[in-house]
């Protein structure tokens, strides 16, 4: 795990931080080609580039959010509010999290993605990659 999402679990709560480690290790083992890194102040793995998965500590707990998830067609991702294709699920506990379901849910990311990557560049035109 790289050093500034090691500190960046470090900075939460012991039992955030478990969920945070567990994430991590699951995300990592599942997206071996994927890049990790700090990107808006919580941890996110990249595919060629596009935004794929992260999570972050919120209010109510840690939200594992996936970039284009509200098209997985899973009931237990609670799609985002805006035009975007985001969807995610907040755990409390460690013992919440399947590793078999955000598994899954991995193989989805990497199989269902729009283009974030250009996003700016398509003035918020968001297009299907895969």
């Amino acid at each position: 795990m790289k050093e500034k999402i090691q500190a960046y679990h470090h900075s939460q709560t012991a039992a955030d931080q478990e969920i945070c480690d567990l994430l991590a290790r699951v995300i990592d083992a599942e997206l071996t080609e994927a890049e990790s890194k700090i990107w808006h102040a919580h941890p996110v793995w990249f595919l060629e580039g596009n935004p794929i998965v992260g999570y972050s500590k919120l209010k109510g707990g840690v939200r594992l959010m996936f970039w284009s998830g509200a098209d997985f067609g899973e009931e237990q991702l609670k799609s985002g509010t805006g035009k975007f294709k985001d969807a995610s699920i907040t755990y409390t506990l460690v013992e919440q999290v399947d590793e078999t379901q955000v598994k899954n849910w991995l193989k989805k990311a990497r199989e269902i993605q729009w283009d974030y990557k250009n996003l700016v560049k398509r003035k918020g035109q968001l297009e299907r990659l895969k």
